[in-house]
């Protein structure tokens, strides 16, 4: 982490900043990197500040310790379920917040919020979402029930069951289902009625497609949709908006609402998105938070963000945008999904837990261990974890 000041001049803004050069660390794909360069130039060009980023895989967006990237960069784009652990750590510094402005979008804003402080500002916003090949013409799945029934196969469904992404899905299915609180119990993470639905439709998704689906991403899954013709949609999976943009790939997709747990009337999806974070450790905290604010600031947002493959998490851009020919495939199709997001658990015990059955998933479904088994062990897993929280 670099910060080299030079006082000489102020900046546009009637700061001191000017020749401050600040790293930020983001994930390596065009809606985390390409975005957030862009609007550096920008910001540069205006202030004199500048910001290089690097990037990381997608896997190690949701694995890496924000303590260890703290050490070397002045920012870091993060997952909101590590602010548990950061607020612990101390590893980022809270952040000045002031609460309803009305620009959060499904409780983005509020994710990076714990113990009484922010953590990070709300940069991109996302959700699970479904998406589909409209060209070819296949029908959509209306309620998770329909995975279930012998014509099931119509939907050519493809579903993005690496272990995080099946475990979160799990929570979506319960989730939908009216269990949005949780974990359940002091001894169980999700209930035995709503677990056991849950797994029977991750499995008969699986059944549905091919082995490697266990080993796929949501990014996969999307390109596969994108430059492929033998799957026509994907039930649940993090939204990019850059794939329905036309011409960012061979086929445009466009997104709709997850399907329905029959006797429910809302979907449920897991809050993704990323929050911009400022390192404990930098040697220009003023420099760096007032970086942050204006990358999250709607004029940004619905600007030089925006129109460089950056997916906004400020609601106002997203309301506008869905009326958007270029981009209402997503922001349209999607809004009402992510207006109902729920928020995965941030305790300091949560990203463990999630290591530990992600490391037996892919047995649920390649060795077809019952499902009865598995909750079990999972709701077992969960005890150890809490307990030693």
């Amino acid at each position: 982490m670099t910060a080299i000041p030079d006082d000489s001049e102020p900046d546009k803004s009637g700061g001191t900043h000017v020749g401050t050069t600040l790293r930020g660390m983001t994930w390596d794909h065009p809606r985390g990197y390409d975005c957030v360069v862009a609007a550096a130039q920008t910001y540069a060009a205006q202030t004199g500040v500048t910001v290089t980023w690097d990037k990381r895989s997608l896997q190690a967006f949701a694995d890496a310790p924000i303590r260890d990237l703290a050490q070397t960069y002045d920012f870091i784009v993060l997952d909101h379920p590590h602010v548990g652990q950061i607020a612990e750590t101390g590893a980022l510094l809270p952040l000045p917040y002031t609460p309803g402005q009305g620009t959060s979008l499904g409780g983005s804003e509020e994710s990076y919020l714990w113990n009484g402080s922010c953590w990070a500002y709300a940069l991109d916003a996302a959700c699970q979402m479904a998406v589909q090949r409209p060209d070819l013409g296949a029908p959509l799945p209306t309620h998770w029930e329909s995975f279930l029934a012998p014509d099931a196969r119509q939907f050519r469904a493809l579903t993005p069951l690496l272990p995080v992404d099946a475990f979160d899905m799990l929570m979506t299915l319960v989730a939908g289902r009216g269990e949005d609180d949780l974990p359940r119990a002091r001894d169980a993470f999700v209930s035995d009625d709503n677990g056991h639905y849950a797994l029977h439709v991750l499995r008969a998704l699986y059944d549905l497609g091919p082995d490697e689906q266990v080993d796929m991403n949501p990014i996969r899954v999307l390109e596969t949709l994108a430059t492929t013709d033998e799957f026509a949609c994907s039930p649940c999976l993090f939204g990019y908006v850059n794939y329905a943009r036309a011409g960012f790939r061979a086929h445009r997709l466009s997104y709709f609402d997850l399907p329905l747990c029959a006797g429910f009337d809302r979907p449920r999806a897991i809050l993704g998105g990323a929050g911009i974070g400022v390192s404990a450790q930098t040697t220009a905290p003023e420099a760096a938070i007032a970086f942050a604010q204006w990358i999250t600031s709607e004029p940004v947002q619905s600007g030089v963000y925006l129109a460089n493959s950056g997916q906004p998490a400020n609601r106002r851009t997203w309301v506008a945008q869905t009326r958007s020919p270029d981009v209402a495939p997503f922001f349209d199709k999607g809004f009402h999904t992510i207006d109902n997001a729920w928020t995965r658990p941030r305790d300091v015990w949560f990203l463990g837990f999630v290591d530990d059955v992600c490391a037996i998933m892919p047995d649920f479904f390649r060795k077809q261990i019952p499902v009865e088994t598995f909750l079990d062990t999972l709701n077992k897993l969960y005890r150890h974890h809490r307990k030693g929280a």
